[in-house]
């Protein structure tokens, strides 16, 4: 059923009118993918391809064909590019995000296929070049999950552990995050987790698990807060990665109904992070933007990376 773009808010109505086809997706994805004119993967030369049937651009001066989709997660897809925009723009223009089947019923797909895009957005949405945490920096764990559902009443639980950083800005305020699902709170995990997502030198601030005891040789300022003594709430002591975790349960509650399986909990702690560090943007559509940029730079993706949960390879990539 075609849209009726008059009934559409005017941002909308703009979007949908400029990425009104697959011709005008393809054009701006080249526009950030060779800001400088079309660059050759093999012979590494800039120039005009030669363009051909099916969005094949030809190299002239080595004959090699590519596409601007080919090396992204867009490669040999075969969902049309107007939907990929249409679900990017929703996803980071919504407030705190849509869930696989409310973007199923946005788009009009199948739930595959709106599951398949957020699982792919969600990998997109790390920077493997972004800056580590600095400054003062609280660092904590939380449990993510609750009981089970059909046994007996009151057996076993699925909780997740979920570490968290935050920074701390002055005179107040929290600036940018990072979360990893990790198996346990030992502290070989949690300096793992610490050196991947905090620059040296900054001041960490802990409470007082042993776990953090080795933070202090790893070349941290280690600041530790034993709750029991210290007279403060543990939301008052530590606020930071209080108030995040907080946040992180009523999303994955309210966006996602609570349905998020450890499989699968780092790529939602990553769109989350995605969220957060952008939560100032006055411009939505800018959010938008850096996605696309995002895209158009992450290797493909298929359908096996992302069924039984992306590996995430923390220990030797992406932090």
């Amino acid at each position: 059923m075609p849209i009726d773009i008059k009934n559409l808010p005017s941002t909308h109505r703009k979007f949908v009118q400029q990425f009104s086809d697959d011709q005008s997706c393809a054009a701006f994805l080249e526009i950030l993918r060779w800001p400088d004119g079309f660059c050759c993967p093999v012979c590494q030369t800039t120039g005009e391809p030669w363009r051909q049937s099916r969005g094949r651009l030809v190299c002239s001066a080595c004959r090699h064909q590519t596409s601007v989709t080919t090396g992204t997660i867009l490669e040999k897809t075969r969902t049309p590019l107007t939907i990929w925009f249409d679900a990017a723009w929703h996803v980071t223009t919504a407030k705190n995000g849509l869930s696989a089947k409310t973007l199923e019923r946005t788009l009009g797909t199948c739930y595959r296929t709106a599951w398949a895009i957020l699982q792919r957005f969600r990998v997109a949405m790390v920077r493997s070049e972004r800056e580590k945490l600095s400054g003062l920096v609280e660092v904590d764990e939380t449990l993510i999950g609750g009981a089970k559902q059909g046994g007996k009443r009151g057996r076993g639980t699925s909780n997740a552990v979920v570490a968290i950083a935050v920074e701390l800005m002055e005179p107040m305020g929290f600036g940018r995050i990072r979360m990893r699902h990790i198996e346990n709170a030992s502290g070989t995990i949690i300096d793992a987790f610490v050196c991947d997502a905090i620059a040296k030198g900054a001041t960490v601030h802990t409470d007082g698990w042993t776990g953090y005891n080795g933070l202090s040789d790893l070349g941290y300022e280690h600041k530790r807060t034993i709750l029991s003594s210290s007279g403060d709430p543990a939301h008052v002591a530590m606020p930071g990665v209080h108030r995040v975790a907080s946040l992180l349960k009523r999303w994955i509650l309210g966006t996602h109904q609570g349905s998020v399986v450890p499989e699968h909990l780092q790529s939602y702690l990553e769109e989350f992070t995605f969220r957060f560090n952008r939560r100032n943007s006055k411009n939505r559509g800018l959010v938008f933007f850096r996605l696309m940029e995002q895209i158009v730079t992450t290797s493909p993706i298929t359908v096996a990376d992302i069924t039984y949960g992306y590996d995430w390879g923390h220990e030797n990539r992406r932090s």
